[in-house]
């Protein structure tokens, strides 16, 4: 299938705001990202300002991570067991970035950081580590990650009802249900699919008042909200640091360290074992205390210092990282309103409290087609598909009678600018008025322009 040409009449230096009315917004300064200056290439051959609407796949890094990291890395050594002095430094940077993180959540004194890849890694985890028998209650609109390292008998999968205050005598229904000994709770800060913020606090009151202790995924929650295990009364919390604005492989479990120390090494080799006996038919093994225990193999120090760094520069901005996102979420919510046949999916309320994440079908395009046109046409980075939420996002594309299974994300964050809002906005409205401006084709199972010719960066040349 192809679409018939038509001439761009929409130059992307120009477009228009979503709304006549619409006037730049008074944003506060927040902190800036490598890449805000990166130019584009185009189909018309033409270059734009790239218009990063993807964050919640992956965050761009923040300027703070990058220079941190360009220091680090002359210092960069062995970690832990090196006897130079920059294996010192390095063993120093590490273990300061368990104190940052455990600032960052408001950690208790006894809980343990144990540095990972990223929230998919801590999860799993985290389900290697809970005692045998555990019955575990979850919500099955939760993302892959949360949602596929619990599977057993013992899982109870909870259908998320219509709204966020049901939630709660939902989970209590199928708490009510679980046998005798522990129970774990798995829950969603925000989602990915929509944003919403989902009600912790009151879930997790539930669930500690039957015995369960609460595990938190967090990525798309600590970009953009403080996070603090005693005010939401969790027991840990899982961070990715490529959702954070550090995309250097590290992430975290923070939490209760009893299961953690009681359970076997995550990954068995060196950092892992206090001392390894040869006993001629086996090996006698005796496991580090957590969290080394769980850390096997050469530590990523300089995945851990950058997010360290971040969360510091997201703590000392707070207050202007939220206001920044709120203000660009009103606008694009206001201008995606306005876009005739576009459907955005809601889990709970309309008017419930989000992060920056919309999702939607536009009548009569697929969004496969959607994405690779705002990207071939209009220099902006979105995401669809169904966002490794699955259920979730096929559960509420039948919501809204969309006839595909696949929808387009929007996410915002501190690399989102009021042009990069309006640009989509008028994008989206031209593509529903006047078609694509060239043709495409599906190509290896995605949309894509027939004639391609737009210039990959030199370095992969």
């Amino acid at each position: 299938m192809t679409w018939k040409v038509r001439p761009v009449t929409l130059a992307v230096s120009a477009v228009p705001t979503a709304r006549a009315e619409a006037a730049p917004l008074p944003l506060p300064e927040v902190p800036t990202v490598a890449g805000a200056r990166l130019l584009v290439p185009l189909v018309d051959g033409t270059r734009v300002g790239y218009a990063n609407l993807d964050h919640a796949a992956s965050a761009p890094c923040l300027d703070t991570v990058r220079d941190a990291v360009d220091e680090l890395l002359p210092w960069y050594a062995s970690v832990h067991r090196g006897a130079g002095f920059a294996s010192q430094v390095s063993t120093k940077v590490y273990e300061q970035a368990r104190d940052v993180l455990r600032r960052f959540v408001g950690a208790r004194r006894t809980d343990t950081v144990v540095f990972t890849r990223n929230t998919t890694d801590s999860l799993n985890l985290l389900a290697r580590a809970v005692p045998k028998g555990t019955s575990v209650v979850l919500f099955d609109t939760e993302h892959h990650a949360a949602l596929l390292p619990w599977r057993g008998p013992n899982v109870r999968r909870v259908e998320a009802p219509a709204t966020a205050a049901e939630t709660v005598p939902a989970l209590e229904a199928a708490l009510r249900r679980c046998p005798e000994g522990p129970r774990l709770v798995v829950l969603t800060g925000a989602s990915n699919v929509t944003g919403e913020l989902w009600p912790v606090a009151a879930l997790a009151e539930v669930a500690h008042r039957y015995g369960a202790r609460v595990v938190l995924d967090a990525a798309q929650l600590a970009p953009h909200r403080p996070v603090r295990i005693g005010e939401l009364g969790v027991d840990y919390v899982a961070v990715s640091g490529h959702k954070l604005y550090a995309p250097f492989g590290g992430g975290a479990l923070i939490g209760r360290a009893d299961w953690l120390q009681a359970a076997e090494a995550y990954l068995v080799g060196g950092g892992a074992t206090a001392q390894v006996v040869d006993h001629g038919d086996r090996l006698g093994v005796a496991w580090s205390a957590v969290p080394e225990r769980h850390e096997a193999g050469s530590p990523n120090v300089v995945g851990a210092h950058a997010l360290a760094v971040a969360c510091e520069t997201l703590s000392a901005n707070w207050d202007a990282v939220v206001l920044h996102e709120r203000a660009l979420f009103r606008r694009l919510r206001a201008g995606l309103a306005s876009v005739p046949g576009l459907r955005a999916l809601s889990l709970f309320e309309e008017d419930g409290d989000r992060v920056g994440v919309v999702s939607f079908t536009v009548d009569g395009i697929e969004s496969g087609l959607v994405a690779a046109v705002l990207s071939a046409e209009y220099g902006i980075g979105v995401r669809d598909g169904a966002f490794c939420a699955h259920i979730a996002t096929r559960r509420l594309l039948g919501r809204v009678g969309a006839g595909e299974q696949r929808a387009v994300r929007v996410s915002i964050g501190l690399g989102t600018t009021a042009e990069h809002v309006d640009r989509v906005v008028a994008a989206l409205r031209t593509l529903v008025a006047d078609g694509p401006g060239v043709a495409y084709a599906v190509v290896d199972g995605r949309w894509a322009p027939v004639e391609d010719t737009r210039p990959l960066p030199p370095f992969l040349a």
